[in-house]
C-alpha cells in the first residue's frame, strides 16, 4: 500500500514514512482534527481524586479541562471556560473546592457543574440561570478503564473498552501489581521539545536505540555495586490494534514491584519475596511472573505512554506546531508500599525517565536532531522503519510497533479524510 505518507510493503518487507508528516503544517492541522477531535486522549488517573471536591486542571490537545470529583463523588471532565465570555475559570493546577469561580465577572459554579451564583442576576431573563447554556459545558465522553480515565470530543466515537483492544491486558497488569491500587505520585512533570509529536511515539517503544543511545545509564549500572542482576534485554513487540502496541521483555535492573536487585540487601530480598508471594496468590504464578519479571513500554494510539519498567511512568504529549510538543509526566506506584521500596521506585523514576534522568536528555536530543535532519526532506524524503517486518516472531528492538503507530495514523489521515 501506497499513499502521499508512508510506503507499505508486506510482501517487500518495506515501510518508509515521507519525512514530510513531520514538518508540514498541513498535516498538523490534519492531526488537529481528524486524531486529537476523535481519538479518546488520557485525561487522568481516578488516585488523582482521592476525595468529593478534589479536582486537577489540564490541557489535553489544547483544550482547558477540569477533571474534578464533585461533592456527590461523581468524577467528571468539564471544559475549563466560562460560559459567559470563555474566560478561563479555576486558574490553579490542583486542590479541592466546593465551588468555582471567574475572576472575570464573578460568575460562580458547583463543582458538578452548575452555575450557582450570577452577579447582577436582575438583569436576567427569570429563568436564565437555570438553562443548561449557563452550566459549564461537560466534555462530550468520559470513560475509565482500570482507573484510567479518557475523553473524547467526539460524542459518537465507540465505547472506549472498544479502542482499547489488546492494551486493556496491559492496563490490566499495571492495576493489578498492588491489591491495594496504583497512585499517582506527587504531581506532573511538564517540559517541552523542539520535535514534532510522533517522533516520541515511535521512541517511547523502540527497543533499538537502548544499547546506543541510553549506553551511559548501562555503564553506570553496571558500575553499581548490586545494581544489576545478570539478566539480558530480550523480549517480544504486539501491535494490539487500533494503532496501540507494546514491547515487553527482561531486563537486568531491580524493579520495586517483586524484581529484586543485590544492591537492596537481604532486607530487601525478603520483603521483595513477600511481595512475590502475595501476588502469586492473588493473581496465579503466570500473571505474577509477568508482572514481577517483564518490562514493557505502551503507547495508547495516539499519544499515551505507560512504561512499565524500573519505576512506572505514564507520560501524555500533544503536538503545538509540526516541529513542538508539550509533554506531562507522571510517576505512578503501588498504595500502600513500604518507605524503601517507594524510595528505589521515585529514585528509578528520576534517575532514568524523569527529565533531568539518565533516558530523558538523551531521547530529547536524538529528537531534537531528527526534526533538524527533516529540513532536508525535500532531498531526502522517507525515513525507514522495515526492521523486522519480514520477522516471524518480531523482537522487542523490531520496529513492528512503530508500524502498527503509523498503518491507524494513515488510516486516519487518509483515509477519513476522504470520508
Amino acid at each position: 500500500m501506497e499513499t502521499p505518507y508512508i510506503i507499505d510493503d508486506r510482501d517487500g518487507g518495506r515501510f518508509k514514512v515521507a519525512r514530510e508528516t513531520f514538518t508540514s503544517q498541513e498535516v498538523f492541522e490534519k492531526e488537529r482534527d481528524l486524531i486529537f477531535q476523535n481519538c479518546w486522549l488520557y485525561l487522568g488517573h481516578e488516585s488523582e481524586l482521592k476525595e468529593a471536591s478534589a479536582f486537577v486542571a489540564r490541557t489535553v490537545a489544547d483544550q482547558n479541562i477540569l477533571f474534578v470529583r464533585g461533592r456527590d463523588n461523581v468524577i467528571r471532565a468539564l471544559f475549563n471556560v466560562c460560559p459567559h465570555r470563555g474566560s478561563t475559570v479555576c486558574r490553579e493546577k490542583r486542590g479541592k473546592a466546593k465551588t468555582f469561580q471567574c475572576m472575570y465577572h464573578g460568575w460562580v459554579f458547583k463543582n458538578t457543574g452548575e452555575l450557582a451564583h450570577l452577579s447582577g442576576e436582575n438583569a436576567y431573563s427569570k429563568d436564565f440561570k437555570e438553562g443548561d447554556e449557563s452550566n459549564l459545558r461537560p466534555v462530550p465522553r468520559l470513560e475509565q478503564y482500570a482507573g484510567f480515565y479518557f475523553i473524547c470530543f467526539n460524542k459518537d466515537v465507540e465505547p472506549l473498552e472498544d479502542y482499547l483492544a489488546g492494551s486493556k491486558e496491559y492496563l490490566d497488569v499495571v492495576s493489578a501489581q498492588s491489591a491495594q491500587g496504583m497512585e499517582i505520585i506527587g504531581g506532573t512533570q511538564e517540559y517541552s521539545i523542539q520535535a514534532n509529536w510522533k517522533l516520541l511515539v515511535e521512541n517511547s517503544v523502540d527497543g533499538y536505540h537502548a544499547e546506543s543511545t541510553h549506553a551511559t545509564y548501562l555503564d553506570y549500572l553496571m558500575n553499581t555495586n548490586g545494581g544489576l542482576t545478570a539478566t539480558r534485554l530480550a523480549g517480544k513487540g504486539y501491535d494490539l490494534g487500533n494503532g496501540h502496541a507494546v514491547i515487553e521483555y527482561s531486563a537486568p535492573w531491580g524493579r520495586p514491584v517483586a524484581q529484586w536487585i543485590p544492591m537492596w540487601g537481604e532486607d530487601g530480598k525478603k520483603e521483595i519475596n513477600q511481595v512475590y508471594d502475595e501476588l502469586v496468590g492473588r493473581v496465579g504464578a503466570e500473571t505474577a511472573e509477568k508482572i514481577a519479571t517483564k518490562n514493557r513500554n505502551m503507547i495508547i494510539f495516539p499519544n499515551l505512554v505507560v512504561n512499565d519498567i524500573m519505576a512506572i511512568t505514564v507520560r501524555t504529549f500533544y503536538p503545538t506546531s509540526p516541529n513542538s510538543m508539550m509533554v506531562n509526566g507522571f510517576a505512578m506506584g503501588v498504595v500502600g508500599e513500604s518507605d524503601w521500596r517507594r524510595e528505589y521506585r521515585l529514585s528509578n523514576f528520576l534517575e532514568f525517565i524523569g527529565p533531568g534522568g539518565f533516558a530523558t536528555p538523551d531521547d530529547v536530543e536524538a529528537l531534537e536532531q531528527c526534526q533538524n535532519g527533516f529540513k532536508s526532506a525535500a532531498n531526502a524524503p522517507w525515513n525507514d522503519i522495515s526492521k523486522g517486518m519480514k520477522a516471524a516472531v518480531p523482537s522487542f528492538d523490531d520496529e513492528l510497533q512503530m508500524r502498527a503507530f503509523w498503518r491507524e495514523w494513515n488510516r486516519r489521515i487518509s483515509e477519513l479524510e476522504e470520508k
